[in-house]
């Protein structure tokens, strides 16, 4: 999902740019009220995890390969604010240091990723927490949300991908094709972005539940018992 360098035209690149900056600001005010004891180093877990996960591949057929967005996951652990500011840190990173997505498509890569990637996929996981917690929310419920908002972004950001390539794509490619292809490749790549995001989610509600910013105000960890001189 990473685009290169000369992917787009430069008015797109700069249209880009400007929006993923202004969006970053927008999560740098954001993230004032999520900052505290419990979401400032989860926010840093996140973005290191998330830069690791998105070093792996992991094939899908015919030659093509997928990684990992991170982006409901980090939103679900932290909240979209953090989790936006996480995935932005990360790309910059990524593009400067590992040449991982080109310096001049650093603003579309951020908002494929930490704009649309993150905010997609945390409206879907709001969206489905309603419907699946109707009268109490639960563990099961945060985790199966979480895995519907993390595979709604992944097609969802490839679309977004085909929109700005239609926009200002160099190549000489038919939108149609680009589209078809995208978005069917990435719907199969979106199923490894939902069993990534269940996995850690479930595990961090497992031992940790006060930890996951999408389940926080429902979801607290137990205090612990103490039975006959030990805890329980």
């Amino acid at each position: 999902m990473h685009v290169p360098d000369g992917f787009l035209d430069v008015p797109t690149s700069v249209a880009t740019a400007v929006v993923a900056t202004a969006g970053v600001a927008a999560a740098l005010r954001g993230a004032r009220r999520d900052l505290d004891e419990r979401t400032t180093p989860i926010a840093g877990l996140v973005a290191v995890f998330v830069f690791a996960g998105q070093m792996i591949t992991f094939p899908v057929g015919a030659g093509t390969s997928g990684h990992l967005l991170g982006g409901t996951l980090a939103a679900v652990l932290a909240g979209p604010w953090l989790a936006t500011l996480a995935l932005a840190v990360v790309l910059i990173v990524q593009a400067f240091l590992f040449a991982d997505g080109g310096i001049t498509a650093l603003g579309t890569n951020v908002v494929l990723m930490a704009l649309v990637g993150v905010w997609v996929g945390w409206l879907g996981f709001r969206g489905a927490r309603a419907v699946l917690a109707r009268s109490r929310l639960s563990r099961r419920s945060v985790t199966v949300a979480a895995a519907f908002g993390a595979y709604l972004s992944v097609p969802a950001t490839a679309a977004t991908f085909v929109a700005l390539f239609a926009a200002g794509g160099q190549a000489q490619l038919p939108i149609g094709a680009v589209l078809t292809a995208m978005v069917t490749w990435h719907a199969v790549i979106g199923i490894g972005e939902a069993l990534i995001t269940t996995l850690v989610v479930a595990s961090v509600l497992a031992v940790r539940p006060d930890l996951v910013a999408g389940a926080r105000g429902a979801i607290e960890r137990k205090p612990l018992e103490i039975r006959d001189g030990a805890a329980a």
